[in-house]
């Protein structure tokens, strides 16, 4: 399952209106980092399916965006909740330490229900 490409235009309705846990993966076809942790956002995407909501924004075509949530260095994963953003991940960590944080993220909204 592929994260879902966003755009500025497109970011209100897919990200800051969801419910689920969304994951807003900031990227630009240059960066090598960003196409190593590329896949392993499809693996988590397929597994978390109908829980968390993975996307990806070309922060080169999204430069607006990208200012809003002051990223500076990508990859970065963002991660929102009910609109707001709730943690961040800077750089292409292991599928191990992502899946951990999602299952924290998803734990503590549990919690908060």
């Amino acid at each position: 399952m592929k994260p879902v490409s966003i755009t500025t235009q497109t970011v209100d309705t897919e990200v800051i209106k969801n419910d689920k846990l969304t994951i807003v993966d900031f990227w630009a076809e240059w960066c090598g980092p960003c196409k190593m942790i590329a896949p392993v956002l499809e693996e988590l995407a397929a597994k978390f399916a109908g829980e968390v909501k993975f996307t990806r924004l070309n922060g080169d075509d999204n430069m607006a965006t990208a200012q809003v949530y002051g990223i500076h260095s990508i990859p970065t994963l963002l991660f929102f909740n009910n609109g707001k953003p709730v943690d961040t991940v800077i750089g292409a960590l292991p599928k191990s330490q992502l899946e951990a944080r999602i299952l924290r993220l998803l734990h503590v909204m549990e919690s908060v229900e």
